[in-house]
Parts: C-alpha cells; structure tokens; sequence
C-alpha cells in the first residue's frame, strides 16, 4: 500500500508553519498540555491539579493556569459563600477544542512508545 504524499505550495507551508507556531506558543509549554488533560478530566482545584500532575511546582502551575487563562482555555471561578473561599479552574466552550488534539497526540504516544519498545 502507497502511502498518500501531502504536498504544499510553498504559501501553504508557510500558513501550516504559521499556524503550526501559534498553537506549539499555547500549548508547546512542558506542562501545558498536562494541566489540561488534567482540566479536561475533571480535576479543577489548585491542590487537586498539583497532586494529579507529578512533579509540577505551584508556582508553575499558577503560571501555567494564569497562561491558559489568558488563552481563554480556563476559568478561574472564585467561590465565596463558602469558607475557606475556593477557587477553582473549569474548562471553558473553547476549550472542547482541544479534546480531538489531545486525543490524536495520545493516540500517537501510545503507537510511538509500541514501535519503539518493541
């Protein structure tokens, strides 16, 4: 079976480039795919995210949620009726978008580590 070559015009590589830039500048950070798989998942508190992340320091992940917040992935939601307050980090609409490119990268982890393992 021949596999399908892909060819671009050179403008079109250029816009793959591009755009290709954009989302590595979000999401190519070492931890930021993590914390969001972690999001996504359903863990939303501070403590709950660093125990669920090993080996990610709180003042990384306080950069890491304010970055994703600034990209409109996260909200931040304080909760005051209660005490202590609690803050917690919920996925937004936007961030659905995501879970297709999360689960293609997995999906592609996991074929990778079989190849090479084997």
């Amino acid at each position: 079976m021949e596999e399908e070559k892909i060819v671009y015009s050179r403008p079109e590589c250029s816009n793959h480039l591009s755009a290709t830039e954009d989302a590595l500048y979000v999401l190519g950070g070492r931890w930021t795919i993590r914390v969001m798989i972690a999001i996504l998942g359903g863990h939303t508190r501070f403590n709950e995210l660093q125990r669920t992340i090993s080996g990610i320091s709180a003042r990384v992940l306080s950069s890491e949620l304010k970055k994703l917040e600034i990209n409109h992935l996260v909200e931040r939601t304080v909760i005051t009726d209660q005490k202590p307050v609690l803050v917690e980090y919920v996925p937004t609409e936007y961030s659905e978008s995501l879970k297709d490119v999360i689960a293609a990268l997995a999906d592609w982890g996991a074929r990778h580590k079989k190849k090479i393992t084997a």
